[in-house]
């Protein structure tokens, strides 16, 4: 199937802390990610399976890379949603997002504080994610696209610590970017994405 980038311009100028100069840079990006993705899977399709091996092999080296383009295209689409660009200011978490976060983190700030020391120890990307063994709220990072991620996981939210994402308004202030970054999360958007993951496995 042919990916089509989603258009995230409803985002300019809505965002505290993020120019528009920053997100248009960020659109760009994430718009070749998805050229990519299309690229790997048009390859992919009509390329020699029969010379496959781990050396070297031009199948071989698709499917190696399929992930990183794939990632790299969902993740930031994960990223952009989650962002509040509504009129009516902050949104609330759910009681059901509240209640996870409790019993997973102890508290809301100690959510936040894990999630800002996982976005320091990466350059990638740190997600928030529900956990199918345990059924809690997990961080993990990400140091490339299609590096990091446990198996039975749904994401919830996605936090992008790549330098693109910040360094056009911050610089090396990547602590001023991730206070931002909290400052414009849509909470309600991560509470449905919560509910969905956790009926899912009722299933």
């Amino acid at each position: 199937m042919k990916h089509e980038a989603k258009d995230f311009n409803h985002l300019l100028g809505k965002l505290a802390g993020f120019s528009e100069k920053m997100l248009n840079a960020h659109f760009t990006l994430y718009q070749g990610y998805v050229k990519k993705l299309n690229e790997i899977e048009e390859k992919l399709a009509k390329t020699d399976k029969s010379s496959a091996n781990y050396s070297f092999g031009e199948f071989s080296e698709l499917k190696r890379r399929e992930a990183v383009a794939f990632n790299g295209t969902f993740l930031h689409e994960l990223y952009f949603e989650a962002m509040n660009a509504k009129k009516t200011g902050k949104t609330e978490a759910s009681t059901v997002l509240k209640k996870a976060v409790d019993e997973s983190f102890e508290n809301w700030e100690e959510m936040v504080k894990n999630m800002k020391a996982a976005a320091n120890s990466t350059p990638g990307w740190v997600l928030l994610t529900f956990s199918k063994i345990d059924r809690k709220l997990h961080t993990y990072i990400m140091f490339e696209h299609h590096v990091g991620l446990p198996a039975h996981q749904e994401i919830i939210l996605v936090l992008d610590c790549w330098e693109h994402a910040f360094m056009i308004d911050y610089g090396i202030g990547k602590a001023d970017y991730l206070n931002a970054y909290f400052n414009v999360v849509d909470w309600d958007v991560v509470s449905k994405r919560l509910d969905k993951a956790m009926e899912n496995e009722k299933v």
